[in-house]
């Protein structure tokens, strides 16, 4: 679809206002989510007794609403997308405060509850809120005298923390923690107060490794692959290995038959195999894009608000990014985390379409007020 510069229509101001190469990284790795599930759930769908495409159905059905979604939060204005997250930060908060009530249990945790026979994770949803809510804390304190924004993101932090470890998710912990901490650092901090956050998570870690058994023996199989199951990890090297660089071809793969989370936590292992090397660099490379390019774009913004809250979501997405693909390639210690936009999954999904759509919006170039300038 092509806009002339005179069009003042909403979409044609989005049109020349948002930055469509990020745009288009986006809808191609949807596309790749959509050939990944195709090609990774069937198996999965069979052995817990749902017709082969229940899984490909439901995610076409997801990738279709995550771009509306997408689409709809990118039009946004930057005050909107504050009022939006934290809209979307107190509606989480609350639902993890209900989960011991409400929600049920799956692997240990109890992290989802059923809403119109759908499930629903809170934390994901919470994650870009979080991430907007804090950078607003943060950029308010200098544009407020007497403003205590960095205490009100302190404790916003902690109280996040500490409902996600009593799920428990410890994974979610740390990608919360990462994109705090570099809020944290791009808010002007001093380094002392660096040096406490980077103490406060190594004591956070052993804490972990004391007190969470699942943690400890995750740590524990990731250091020595000898002291327990490593099954899906040792499968997940196999299908690179069988892979090569170009891959077995589409639907030829093995893994995923398997594999119980190969549609979700080691989709990254399935498209190893039957697409290859070359395809996962592609992967890789859009990632790295988006991020890269993202981070970019802040180089010509004055907007603290905006320069902390586009920071915060670009590490989110990149954090579980990386967490995903390291587990994969056993770089990582095991964690069920999904794949932005390739992993099965319609919270996930949805959550990161709120989070890119507000990235969308925050870094659209901004004409006077929104004005285009048709000169």
């Amino acid at each position: 679809m092509q806009f002339d510069r005179t069009n003042l229509s909403a979409i044609g101001r989005w049109w020349w206002t948002v930055d469509r190469p990020i745009w288009f990284a986006l809808l191609m790795l949807m596309c790749l989510g959509a050939v990944m599930v195709t090609a990774s759930s069937p198996p999965v769908a069979e052995r817990l007794g749902y017709d082969a495409f229940y899984f490909v159905g439901r995610q076409h059905v997801f990738l279709v609403l995550a771009l509306l979604v997408m689409f709809t939060v990118s039009l946004l204005s930057v005050p909107n997308v504050r009022r939006l997250a934290v809209l979307l930060f107190l509606l989480s908060l609350v639902m993890l405060l209900l989960l011991p009530l409400i929600g049920y249990e799956n692997k240990g945790a109890t992290r989802w509850f059923r809403f119109l026979g759908v499930s629903v994770q809170p934390s994901e949803f919470m994650k870009p809120a979080f991430a907007v809510v804090v950078a607003w804390m943060f950029s308010e304190r200098y544009k407020t005298i007497g403003f205590p924004g960095f205490r009100i993101a302190l404790v916003t932090y902690a109280i996040v923390t500490a409902l996600l470890i009593t799920q428990p998710d410890f994974g979610m912990v740390v990608t919360v923690s990462g994109v705090f901490g570099a809020q944290f650092f791009l808010a002007g901090v001093p380094v002392v107060w660096v040096l406490v956050m980077l103490a406060a998570g190594a004591i956070g870690v052993v804490m972990a490794y004391q007190m969470l058994p699942h943690v400890s023996h995750r740590i524990d199989r990731f250091l020595d692959p000898s002291s327990g199951d490593n099954y899906q990890v040792e499968k997940s090297l196999e299908a690179f290995k069988n892979g090569g660089w170009v891959g077995q071809g589409p639907g030829e793969g093995t893994v995923k038959q398997f594999i119980p989370d190969s549609h979700t936590d080691f989709v990254f292992s399935v498209a190893g195999e039957e697409y290859g090397v070359l395809v996962c660099l592609v992967i890789i490379g859009l990632f790295g894009f988006i991020v890269l390019r993202g981070y970019l774009r802040l180089m010509r913004e004055t907007d603290l608000f905006i320069i902390i809250a586009v920071a915060g979501l670009l590490a989110q997405f990149g954090i579980q990014a990386i967490i995903n693909m390291g587990v994969a390639v056993n770089l990582l210690p095991a964690k069920g985390m999904t794949l932005p936009f390739l992993s099965y999954g319609g919270s996930s999904l949805i959550a990161m379409a709120i989070g890119m759509g507000m990235l969308l919006a925050l870094t659209r170039k901004r004409y006077g007020q929104y004005k285009v300038n048709l000169r």
